[in-house]
């Protein structure tokens, strides 16, 4: 005679609550870090990326002589983002920061719009070595009301000009936040995005 099929356990109450609660979704920020031809965008984030960071860049040829400016650094950078870099960080408390890094040729100004879009603030990353590659992005946010901070890329880890000196080459107001980073460090990164959230936050608190 056959015995009767044994019955499966049941699960424990916790584990079947855990299974039903419902996953909350992300808080999402939106954060553009700017600035012009090779001055560190790409390797900002990926320095900060938690992901692998999505970045479109391709090779400058001969067809791209007279029409980009290479910025005079054609010895140490032979590529440029044509569409946008992309990274993302998770943070305490379900919050995720996502980084959007603006193409660097004016030829691709007619996207920053879409990028920009949604965006809390932005970072302009700044080469004291060529300042005039940064003008438009500093006009940029400047004439649209966007929080944005100065963010001094220090090749090389040495800073060769004075934050104050760099401010004023700039015109930049007083309110706008001056201060160095390293871009292919996290630390000095992320002190450059924490500086941004606080001014976003104040600004919009008044």
């Amino acid at each position: 005679m056959a015995s009767a099929p044994s019955e499966t356990p049941a699960p424990p109450a916790d584990a079947e609550d855990r299974a039903h609660e419902p996953t909350e979704a992300p808080t999402t920020v939106k954060i553009v870090v700017a600035g012009g031809f090779a001055v560190g965008k790409t390797t900002f984030i990926g320095s900060l990326s938690d992901i692998e960071p999505l970045s479109t860049e391709a090779a400058m040829t001969e067809h791209s002589v007279g029409v980009d400016d290479a910025g005079g650094v054609s010895d140490r950078k032979t590529t440029t983002t044509v569409a946008m870099d992309f990274g993302r960080i998770a943070l305490p408390g379900n919050l995720w920061l996502y980084l959007f890094g603006t193409p660097g040729q004016d030829r691709f100004l007619f996207m920053w719009d879409d990028l920009v879009r949604g965006a809390i603030g932005a970072v302009v990353l700044v080469d004291t070595e060529r300042l005039d590659q940064c003008f438009t992005a500093v006009d940029y946010f400047e004439t649209r009301g966007i929080p944005f901070v100065v963010a001094v890329n220090c090749f090389d880890g040495v800073a060769r000009h004075e934050l104050d000196d760099v401010r004023e080459a700039l015109a930049v107001p007083e309110h706008v936040p001056v201060l160095y980073t390293d871009a292919r460090t996290r630390p000095a990164t992320k002190q450059a995005l924490v500086t941004l959230v606080q001014l976003a936050v104040s600004q919009a608190t008044g």
